[in-house]
């Protein structure tokens, strides 16, 4: 199946894309935060989507990977306003949502957005509203400080990799596009994947955000060792 690699003016940067074309519907890949559409998790959807013949788009948000513009400038806003792009500019018919830990707040934000579209979706270690339910309450006082006189934080990440960048900006966006707080109508299918064991995303996070979806059918899995 033809494998398209592209870019197209978004609405803040330009938006790097992969695009496989196959039978419908289209499995739109919604990465987490700070990821981008080269992480083992798309690579694996890829390949599955190859030997089957289906269609898939991947892509970065802008300030991620090879998208254009900063990390430290973007939002939730900003990145859902992406997603929706790419829905708009590369699919054509219904579409799956595969996303992943942030991946899924903006999947949540394009299901209320553009519902006619979203034929069911798939949310691995969905971390929706995570600015306020996760990142907040984990941050120290004098994190907190510094976030608030300096409009931002530099988070360290796992071994060599960069510090992930927290912003102001992030946080009182986040505050302005939460989901978890109403439900959320899904027309198809709904599948969530979390593992028990996972440091970044308490497996009850996602038992919330579960209770909040109406589907027809929603199937929660518990990894007990993952």
């Amino acid at each position: 199946m033809k494998d398209i690699t592209g870019t197209f003016a978004g609405p803040r940067a330009e938006i790097a894309y992969r695009r496989r074309d196959g039978d419908g519907p289209t499995l739109l890949w919604l990465g987490g935060f700070g990821s981008d559409m080269t992480g083992t998790k798309a690579q694996w959807l890829d390949d599955w989507c190859a030997g089957g013949g289906r269609a898939f788009v991947r892509f970065d948000y802008s300030g991620h990977g090879a998208s254009g513009g900063r990390f430290e400038d973007g939002a939730i806003s900003d990145w859902a306003a992406d997603a929706e792009a790419v829905l708009s500019e590369l699919i054509r018919g219904p579409v799956v949502l595969v996303a992943s830990s942030m991946g899924a707040w903006i999947g949540a934000l394009l299901a209320r957005r553009a519902a006619a579209r979203i034929a069911g979706a798939v949310f691995v270690a969905p971390a929706p509203d995570f600015t306020e339910r996760l990142l907040l309450p984990a941050l120290s006082p004098e994190e907190r400080r510094a976030l608030d006189v300096g409009g931002r934080l530099v988070l360290p990440s796992a071994g060599d990799e960069p510090g992930l960048i927290i912003t102001r900006r992030l946080i009182e966006d986040g505050r302005e596009n939460l989901v978890m707080d109403a439900p959320l109508a899904i027309a198809g299918p709904v599948r969530i994947l979390q593992g028990k064991r996972d440091g970044d995303v308490p497996w009850r996070h996602a038992l919330a955000f579960a209770a909040i979806i109406e589907a027809p059918e929603i199937t929660l899995t518990l990894v007990a060792d993952g």
